[in-house]
């Protein structure tokens, strides 16, 4: 008996004994902290995800606007509510939160330190997302690499490339990088390369590969098309052909062309060149 009372009168922490923390008092508090920690918990995070999803909405169903910045706005509420939610849980435990900032700070610029990379990415995402020179669906090219904008976190930025591949390019690369995005403008222009043999007649070729890319309904006749003699080759006189086109219609437009010209050149009889060669078999 008396080794038992001796252990609950053992000091733990702050002046408080072993039987303190036993004590019926002391425990009907505790477990009554706890589970007024866990209420919080359950009700801090579906707030903030509620909160975020609301945010993120907004950007969805309004066209004006862009889903990417109401994306990072989402993220940015969701985890502030969050932070506030875990301050007010150590707060039920007695835990004074003054110390706890203070050292998350010191903690923050540690880490902030060691992951100076990882950070650089962060802060050219917030760049990125700030000033939009790319937003979610744009077809873009960036770091070498061609596809469709999928998302634009903090960190990284999603493609899918013409071949639906996902590409994952760290947002320093894409913010220190020439970002070419073919998606800003609502028009492009087309261009071709047509080579026709050196007995042709030019005027009629011209005629032809003007008449046919006109006539489709995708080329626009404003700004005027160019259609002109560009190089005399060894073999081939060639037209350069610039026509403006809507930008969803390029590449389709671009493709289709090459064919449609090369088969009315064929039905107007002028001719196409193709290289040759004449081997000549020395006598032995």
């Amino acid at each position: 008996m008396e080794y038992i009372q001796s252990f609950l009168a053992t000091p733990v922490w702050q002046d408080k004994t072993v039987g303190d923390f036993l004590s019926v008092d002391f425990l009907a508090s505790f477990f009554g902290s706890v589970l007024a920690a866990i209420a919080i918990l359950i009700i801090g995070w579906t707030v903030a995800a509620w909160f975020g999803s609301r945010v993120r909405k907004i950007g969805t169903a309004q066209k004006h606007l862009d889903d990417t910045l109401f994306n990072f706005l989402g993220s940015i509420v969701r985890y502030i509510i969050l932070g506030f939610t875990i301050l007010i849980v150590l707060n039920t435990f007695g835990v004074q939160t003054t110390s706890v900032v203070a050292a998350v700070g010191a903690a923050g610029l540690a880490i902030g330190l060691a992951l100076q990379g990882t950070l650089s990415n962060v802060a050219a995402g917030v760049m990125l997302i700030m000033f939009r020179p790319l937003k979610i669906g744009d077809f873009v090219s960036v770091a070498g690499k061609m596809g469709t904008v999928k998302d634009v976190t903090l960190n990284y930025t999603e493609l899918a490339d013409v071949g639906n591949v996902q590409i994952i390019i760290p947002n320093s690369k894409v913010w220190g990088d020439v970002i070419d995005n073919y998606s800003v403008y609502p028009t492009r222009r087309a261009e071709w390369t047509f080579g026709v043999g050196y007995g042709a007649n030019l005027k009629q070729a011209e005629d032809v590969i003007r008449d046919t890319i006109l006539s489709d309904a995708r080329a626009h006749s404003e700004p005027a098309p160019f259609v002109q003699v560009n190089a005399l080759n060894e073999s081939s006189v060639d037209f350069l052909v610039r026509v403006w086109c809507d930008s969803g219609d390029l590449f389709q437009f671009q493709a289709d062309m090459k064919r449609q010209v090369k088969e009315a050149l064929d039905v107007a009889g002028v001719e196409i060149p193709f290289p040759t060669r004449t081997i000549v078999q020395a006598a032995v």
